[in-house]
């Protein structure tokens, strides 16, 4: 049923982990109509948050730091979502996944919806840049009525990809990235206060954490007037979105003494943002997030500017230096231009930076009905890759559950949750020190 100026919009959000499920919910609301608001006020929608049950789901931990509330919340499996989905009337679905299970849930919901006169607008996009399998995740992706661009620079890239192998493109809308906002910086704190903000998957080795650990220790060793801040994604045992084999808390914890102005921290981004002077970072999301305040920004080029590092997206932007620059007092300057093209909106524009995309859900929800659902790729089209991706969700090739397909009807029982905690602990425990020693085997 449509919104109506008297009736808060229905939202559901399906997101996978802590970061997709950042980015879904706070889209959600920026797609509404507004900026993000405070956790404990009244919100203009009603968003309902689903948590797809796997290795990446969100903690309550990583969920508070997140800072959005949602009126309703619970984890579930993709067949479950699919079943809510075709009870439940909602006006929007923000599809907050990998491209993997964007595909699989718009096969199941076109199978769901089949028949139906009304049907959600369904609304994906990425987390943040996107320097990698860049055809893939968006032919998985193509099927929503909205795929969302963070940038200029990703909406040109998206149509181009779309129309170069004959999809419709008329999906892909220009926005910017959700998080964005907090006061501009205006200068020094006292202390200066120099944040690396760490990732869970860049760099890849112990070699290389090692050695930015290092050089980061080693700069606050240098410049003992300064307060250094280690921002880490997780505590360990909680998963990302991305797998983190080696937590820069243990690295730490073998670093020997630490410098008194060295500190790790956690919580959310834009809270430790307020605080800084200087943001480092190898290639993290956190680098717009701090362009968007025009706080002085360092994308590192000690282990090279590298595609499998994502530093690389960084050309032309003023922000690359090594470690050597920055003890020698180097500050960046972003170059204007290339700042424009990222969705960063530094120019003031963000407030504008989403009206295209609440213009087309608008004009979406105000017809009589939308049509199906139509990927690009069909079992005509991906005989051979699309079963096997519904499949990993347990669906057949028309979208149907598979038999066995679970259920998860109710809650489970407490010899079922005890079960699920084991199996996760002992997935986590396999990731985080049984195949970096397999790895490690193998290099001998």
């Amino acid at each position: 049923m449509p919104a109506s100026a008297t009736k808060a919009l229905r939202v559901a959000v399906l997101a996978d982990s802590d970061t997709r499920w950042k980015w879904g919910a706070l889209t959600a609301h920026r797609i509404a109509g507004g900026d993000v608001p405070d956790p404990s006020a009244e919100s203009g929608i009603r968003l309902d948050g689903y948590l797809l049950r796997g290795r990446a789901t969100p903690t309550a931990r990583q969920l508070q730091e997140v800072g959005v509330r949602a009126d309703f919340l619970r984890e579930v499996t993709g067949v479950e979502f699919l079943r809510v989905m075709g009870e439940e009337a909602y006006d929007v679905l923000v599809l907050a996944l990998v491209g993997g299970g964007v595909q699989a849930m718009l096969h199941g919901l076109k199978r769901v919806w089949e028949g139906r006169d009304r049907r959600p607008v369904v609304v994906t996009g990425y987390v943040g840049v996107v320097y990698e399998k860049l055809a893939d995740g968006l032919l998985l992706r193509h099927g929503a009525d909205l795929v969302l661009a963070n940038s200029r620079q990703d909406a040109e890239r998206f149509r181009a990809v779309y129309e170069g192998v004959g999809a419709d493109a008329s999906a892909v809308t220009e926005v910017a990235l959700p998080f964005l906002g907090g006061a501009p910086y205006t200068g020094e704190h006292d202390p200066y206060t120099v944040v690396f903000a760490a990732q869970p998957s860049v760099p890849e080795t112990r070699r290389d954490r090692t050695y930015l650990l290092e050089r980061l220790i080693g700069h606050a060793r240098r410049h003992p007037e300064r307060e250094v801040l280690l921002k880490l994604r997780s505590r360990p045992g909680e998963h990302t979105t991305h797998i983190e084999e080696l937590p820069y808390q243990k690295l730490a914890q073998k670093a020997g003494e630490l410098p008194p102005n060295f500190r790790l921290v956690y919580g959310n981004m834009g809270e430790v943002l307020d605080r800084t002077d200087l943001l480092v970072t190898v290639s993290s999301t956190a680098a717009l997030e701090a362009l968007h305040r025009r706080i002085p920004t360092v994308v590192l080029t000690d282990l090279g500017i590298r595609e499998a590092l994502g530093n690389h997206h960084f050309t032309g932007s003023g922000c690359l230096a090594s470690w050597d620059q920055l003890d020698a007092g180097h500050r960046p300057e972003p170059d204007p231009e290339w700042v424009a093209r990222q969705g960063v909106c530094a120019d003031g524009s963000y407030a504008t930076a989403f009206d295209t995309a609440r213009e087309r859900i608008a004009k979406l929800l105000a017809q009589p009905a939308l049509p199906p659902l139509t990927p690009y790729y069909t079992p005509a089209t991906a005989p051979g890759y699309l079963p096997g991706i519904l499949a990993r969700h347990h669906l057949g090739p028309d979208g149907s559950p598979l038999p066995g397909a679970p259920a998860a009807d109710k809650e489970p029982g407490p010899v079922r949750q005890i079960v699920r905690r084991a199996a996760r602990g002992a997935y986590r425990h396999g990731v985080q020190r049984v195949a970096p020693v397999i790895r490690r085997m193998g290099e001998l």
